[in-house]
């Protein structure tokens, strides 16, 4: 099994860090669509790698293989990914409703929070809670998964004027992500920042697409 390595990429986008094959979805800034229209809740976004390879074989093996000893790995990875020049106040997971947690017999994103916290010295704490049961995201559009998870998070303590890192262990749209991160800013976080140990990479998906519809229309 081959180590996993950083997702690298020529253009990113500058908030969500989004990889893209062209700077042509990113405006002046730097921004995605997304971003520029206020769509993705939290402020960045910064991961270790793609989902896919030798990553997503070692995520699913601590997540549904129930491997928790690969939290420490993981956990470095996701260390890796951190910017050390910025200050957070409150380090937080996504949250499990409680039969999706009893089902799995914990929460992977908040073993990788506790070790981040233990790592770079910020209060953990958990703050959000999911206060309704939501379908699985898999299979759903961009738009149902943001309709999956629309008010399905609170919060549960004041966040006036903090700065929160928000741990995931994959990123697929941000839609889950964005669902926390509003519910943070509602109870005052000034800024939420986003932090997994890898992101669905569709660069690639995007591209074979095409390839696929080219195919197609030339035997037509």
């Amino acid at each position: 099994m081959s180590a996993p390595q950083p997702l690298s990429a020529e253009f990113f986008c500058s908030s969500c860090r989004t990889p893209f094959q062209n700077a042509f979805p990113l405006d002046a800034e730097g921004r995605c669509a997304l971003c520029r229209n206020g769509l993705r809740g939290f402020d960045a976004a910064y991961c270790y790698g793609a989902y896919e390879g030798t990553l997503r074989e070692l995520i699913h093996l601590y997540k549904y293989g129930k491997v928790r000893t690969l939290a420490k790995p993981l956990g470095d990875l996701l260390a890796a990914a951190l910017p050390r020049d910025q200050e957070y106040h409150l380090v937080t997971a996504v949250p499990l409703h409680w039969r999706r947690r009893w089902q799995r017999g914990f929460n992977q994103s908040e073993l990788l929070a506790d070790g981040i916290a233990r790592r770079c010295g910020i209060p953990p704490g958990r703050a959000l809670r999911r206060v309704r049961w939501t379908a699985s995201q898999a299979g759903l559009s961009n738009t149902g998964r943001r309709k999956n998870v629309t008010a399905a998070f609170e919060c549960r303590r004041d966040l006036q004027g903090k700065r929160v890192l928000l741990i995931d262990d994959v990123m697929t749209t941000g839609s889950t992500a964005a669902a926390c991160a509003i519910a943070l800013k509602r109870s005052g976080a000034r800024r939420v920042t986003l932090l997994t140990v890898a992101r669905v990479d569709r660069r690639f998906d995007n591209a074979r697409a095409l390839a696929t519809h080219s195919t197609l229309e030339g035997v037509s």
